[in-house]
């Protein structure tokens, strides 16, 4: 019993150790191909249409809901030391530093990346991939650096939206829960925000959108066994990429405390 528990978790961890490597050589190659024109800019503009404006709606309702949540829960804890004004300050911080990339993230993963590891997918078993080949189209520049790049450039502006709205939901429930007024919220919004409660979230949102185009291009990429196999790289890309969104934020967030407590 006790062998067979050890083989099993040997296993597991071969198996994501392998997993890894592909990853990153996968993305290595992407690299490689990328200082080399063509550049593909308007593929590039049509997926961050795709990716991101399509989205703006899913990552609104969240980040709305989880302002309200974070509001109603945080006026509860605030009150017990009689600061429940400092309510748009709690939520201010909260997004800024970590909820509203993370949330921009995920929303991004669950709508961009399953549509991307389907699309590539489906070209890879319908030959697609190999067309474009015969075409003398790189299809690693037409398809994955496109989407990683439209990947990257979508989440700042996803994050700042996610934030924004997310603030709009605490200052709702602080205008009618608390009393506050709408002018005296915003002013202690911003009292004490800085450049450096702004800036680490907004870079953490570029590695996450990195993350997050290259393992759905990689499971659309490698796509195998036809329209069942297209199902699999769907659900493996949304999986994959929220688990190591949720993993590389704890890394990104210690190394930034490090380098700007």
């Amino acid at each position: 019993m006790q062998d067979r528990f050890f083989y099993r978790t040997g296993h597991t961890v071969m198996g994501f150790v392998d997993y890894m490597g592909d990853l990153t050589l996968f993305f290595l190659e992407v690299c490689r191909t990328l200082p080399h024109p063509p550049w593909f800019f308007r593929e590039i503009i049509a997926q961050m249409y795709h990716l991101g404006v399509k989205s703006i709606s899913l990552v609104a309702v969240a980040s709305l809901a989880l302002g309200l949540v974070l509001a109603m829960q945080g006026i509860n804890v605030l009150a017990m030391f009689g600061a429940t004004n400092y309510i748009a300050t709690s939520v201010a911080f909260t997004f800024f530093r970590g909820l509203g990339p993370l949330l921009a993230g995920i929303m991004l993963a669950s709508r961009g990346g399953a549509g991307i590891g389907a699309e590539i997918g489906s070209m890879r078993v319908t030959s697609q991939i190999d067309a474009l080949t015969v075409s003398a189209v790189n299809p690693m520049k037409y398809l994955v650096v496109t989407r990683i790049a439209a990947c990257m450039l979508v989440m700042p502006l996803l994050a700042i939206a996610a934030n924004l709205i997310g603030i709009l939901g605490g200052m709702i429930i602080g205008v009618y829960q608390v009393g506050m007024t709408s002018t005296y919220y915003y002013t202690l919004t911003i009292k004490y925000l800085t450049l450096r409660d702004v800036l680490p979230g907004i870079f953490k949102t570029a590695i996450f959108g990195i993350i997050i185009g290259t393992v759905a291009c990689f499971h659309g990429y490698t796509t195998e066994h036809g329209t069942f196999g297209v199902g699999q790289s769907t659900k493996t890309s949304v999986v994959a990429a929220i688990l190591l969104i949720l993993v590389s934020d704890v890394f990104l967030t210690k190394i930034i405390l490090l380098i700007w407590p």
